[in-house]
């Protein structure tokens, strides 16, 4: 019998495993910034040997997450907020974008989509779930990103983002502020009319108050 619909299924390599989970302990502060990373040490955590993790921090390096020190020695970069302002502008201008392209594209349920995450993202700021917050607000902005089927703003968001959300897991307490949630749901209402250019504008405006309430300082 042929079975054309039953295809291997595709699972993450090795490397990929634990690049994403050292990235994501950087960008929660499990690893804090400054703090040395061993490729022995963390090999024996993970289970599994060097090469991996050598991999994983070499890509680390090229995406200013980790650095490398005169004498081998390398460790999670410090935390610079005048680094990360200059990242809410090219998050916010790449979002932006990415929200004017989709606008005509996004459909009834993308939109519902949205709802949940945003009422979502209401609900783990009010009991101040970090991970929460920013796991809800990353989808609802990718439903729009994905959206626009354009891979070069995916892979940039991929670089650049990181920044910002060290910033938000190291001054949570700031977010007690964060407008957001009224903010998304004025984005929803300029999708819903298919406004791209407001809907943008709006998008972009959200990142970069998300910037100055975590900085203190105007963003452009």
């Amino acid at each position: 019998m042929k079975m054309n619909s039953i295809k291997p299924i595709a699972r993450p390599t090795l490397r990929e495993q634990v690049y994403h989970q050292l990235k994501a302990a950087i960008i929660t502060l499990e690893l804090e910034p400054g703090q040395r990373v061993k490729d022995s040490e963390l090999a024996a955590r993970f289970g599994v040997s060097r090469t991996p993790v050598r991999e994983a921090l070499k890509r680390l390096e090229d995406e200013g997450l980790v650095e490398t020190a005169p004498g081998s020695l390398t460790r999670v970069t410090q935390l610079y907020e005048q680094e990360a302002k200059h990242a809410f502008t090219v998050v916010a201008a790449l979002h932006a974008l990415a929200a004017r392209l989709a606008t005509p594209l996004l459909e009834q349920g993308d939109i519902l989509l949205m709802e949940r995450c945003n009422a979502a993202l209401e609900q783990a700021l009010e009991a101040k779930n970090i991970v929460g917050a920013v796991e809800v607000d990353d989808q609802f902005h990718d439903i729009a990103v994905q959206k626009t089927g354009n891979r070069e703003i995916v892979l940039a968001l991929e670089r650049v983002l990181p920044k910002i959300r060290r910033l938000e897991f190291a001054k949570f307490g700031t977010l007690e502020g964060s407008t957001s949630v009224e903010q998304h749901r004025e984005i929803l209402r300029a999708i819903e009319s298919g406004e791209s250019k407001k809907a943008a504008d709006l998008v972009e405006e959200n990142w970069l108050s998300l910037g100055r309430l975590l900085t203190g300082d105007r963003i452009w």
